[in-house]
């Protein structure tokens, strides 16, 4: 099916709180807290941006065995090794920048084992890759089918007005780190002491 721009942008909007969530999952699973990513809405830009512009240059595991002609597991693993790879570009070049303009650590690897600079690391993009491969082989396309179904006027404006609150938060989130110095703090859920910790606003 030919998916339109505003399908692709609603979507963009879809896997962007997916992103969020999944990040804040990790944080309560390892370390017994969330907070709000640096971000004021529950949305990161750029898993939406990244996992749409994977689906646009490689599309799914399966369209990718049917170009690719071959035994369906080296298909499947040969997707898989491209993810690490891209995962594990995307983690350093994100991380080298914002480092750069912010002169923050955005996150940091340094402790996990096989780690490659402080911003990524194997078993990390090992875990990226096998959630990347997942959603596409059997949630990108139902998600852009059930979007693309939407009445086309609904359609626009969902897709243009979320895509824009997710540019203007990703700017104006940034600007306040790029200004600061140091990451958009803006609250922190404690889950083992049940304790919401808010901070102050900064310009």
């Amino acid at each position: 099916m030919k998916y339109t721009t505003t399908a692709y942008l609603l979507t963009i909007t879809i896997i962007s709180f997916l992103g969020y969530c999944v990040e804040n999952i990790w944080l309560a699973v390892t370390q017994q807290y969330i907070n709000n990513r640096n971000m004021y809405l529950p949305f990161l830009l750029g898993y939406g941006l990244a996992v749409v512009g994977i689906y646009l240059t490689f599309g799914t595991p399966k369209k990718w065995l049917k170009r690719k002609p071959t035994n369906k597991y080296t298909a499947y693993l040969g997707y898989f090794i491209l993810m690490i790879i891209l995962v594990s570009i995307g983690e350093i070049l994100l991380g080298k920048t914002v480092e750069y303009f912010c002169e923050i650590t955005y996150w940091n690897y340094e402790k996990l084992p096989f780690h490659l600079t402080k911003y990524t690391s194997l078993p990390t993009s090992i875990g990226f890759a096998g959630i990347i491969e997942f959603f596409m082989e059997y949630l990108m396309e139902p998600i852009l089918n059930k979007v693309q179904q939407l009445p086309k006027t609904t359609l626009q404006i969902l897709a243009v007005g979320f895509f824009i609150l997710l540019m203007g938060d990703f700017l104006i989130s940034f600007r306040s780190m790029y200004l600061n110095k140091k990451p958009n703090y803006l609250w922190k859920y404690d889950i083992a002491q049940n304790h919401f910790i808010y901070y102050p606003r900064v310009k």
